[in-house]
């Protein structure tokens, strides 16, 4: 899915435009014990509660692509083994959140391979969205619906006790110690089956949702839903820094690792307006560090590590390894951040026999938060 097609999604979250037609809900405790399950006609709930789940929903498909969301798709296996676990999905979907026994063994799953050491909320919600047809001047006719996307919208939320204090009691017009609650979170995880790709149901594919985009739940996207994990952000960064570390040994330099984000962020900036994030496999990444001046030798050193470590058809995506908002410059001892758009301000240089890191610098230079006088203002 790309940002379009979330974005497509989520404007549906709203009281006036949602059509969920069931809520179903499953509370565990610290123990892993179901504390308590409900189903619930969605549309019926009470204004507040709604507007509170829906926040929910939407905190669901929220973040960007390729790190709080994650498309992933499932393995042949998952779909021609009668116990796959898109075989089950479409199960639970095709009941409409009905079937009391497909609620139990979902809650079930995530129970036995959510690693979460507190109180937690399952949530599933179905909708059922009458695609509206796109004209080719680009107008929306809500009235021409060609195809239907079903689905079903996942959110693992954990449920903390609020913290212990005292409040004003209206009744008693006293000052009391505050009655502590079990609060529903923001969502740790979640995701929708199934994608919604090219604006229609893609039965192959789901959308993970991570709040935290370096711990991605292995177990639950592994053993519930069956996709093979992509790298996660952090591990994306890490990985293309250690490839380009090895296969350029002694020519990887601060010019040549300057060229390179330099030409990596100007990509991004042109991708702004897609809808799909730029992502970069072994044939980009090889052009990337072509227009960055790596010799030939090096280029097909890293293509060979790049196929061993990521894969020969996987991606990493560009936002995951270079930020357009922060350079960084450091040592052991001293870290330097540098605007992007003025990386020229630094420069290596030998001077008898040391290598120093230079910065030029102006009259505007403040040593935790005072401004300083330069030397060469006072000689002037």
């Amino acid at each position: 899915m790309n940002k379009k097609e979330i974005s497509e999604i989520k404007k549906r979250f709203t009281k006036t435009k949602c059509s969920f037609t069931r809520l179903c809900g499953c509370y565990v405790d610290a123990e892993k014990q179901k504390r308590l399950t409900l189903k619930e006609a969605f549309l019926g709930l009470p204004e507040e509660e709604m507007f509170k789940y829906i926040d929910i929903f939407r905190k669901t498909l929220s973040g960007s692509i390729g790190k709080t969301m994650l498309n992933m798709e499932f393995p042949m296996e998952q779909e021609t083994n009668e116990d796959g676990t898109q075989r089950f999905l479409m199960k639970l979907l095709d009941s409409k959140l009905t079937d009391d026994e497909l609620l139990n063994q979902f809650y079930d799953k995530i129970i036995e391979n959510y690693n979460f050491p507190d109180h937690y909320f399952i949530i599933l919600t179905h909708d059922t969205y009458d695609i509206p047809k796109i004209t080719t001047d680009g107008i929306v006719n809500e009235d021409a619906s060609e195809y239907v996307y079903d689905y079903i919208l996942c959110s693992i939320c954990p449920v903390k006790l609020t913290k212990p204090g005292l409040c004003y009691n209206t009744e008693t017009n006293n000052i009391e110690e505050r009655v502590r609650d079990w609060l529903v979170q923001p969502p740790e995880s979640g995701f929708l089956f199934p994608a919604f790709n090219d604006r229609n149901m893609d039965i192959h594919s789901l959308l993970y949702y991570s709040k935290n985009s370096d711990e991605v739940d292995v177990a639950i996207t592994e053993n519930v839903l069956g996709c093979q994990l992509p790298l996660p952000a952090k591990s994306q960064k890490e990985t293309f820094n250690n490839i380009v570390e090895e296969a350029l040994g002694m020519e990887c330099d601060y010019e040549v690792v300057k060229t390179i984000h330099e030409n990596l962020n100007q990509m991004i900036a042109e991708n702004a307006e897609e809808p799909e994030p730029l992502a970069l496999g072994k044939e980009e990444m090889s052009l990337l560090l072509q227009k960055s001046g790596v010799e030939e030798k090096e280029i097909e050193t890293f293509e060979e590590r790049f196929e061993q470590t990521v894969g020969a058809d996987e991606c990493l995506m560009a936002a995951n390894i270079s930020s357009p908002r922060k350079f960084e410059v450091s040592t052991p001892d001293v870290k330097i951040t540098v605007n992007p758009e003025r990386t020229d301000l630094v420069e290596t240089k030998i001077i008898d026999g040391v290598p120093y890191l230079m910065i030029e610098i102006n009259d505007m230079v403040q040593v935790n938060g005072i401004q300083v006088v330069s030397d060469l203002a006072k000689d002037q």
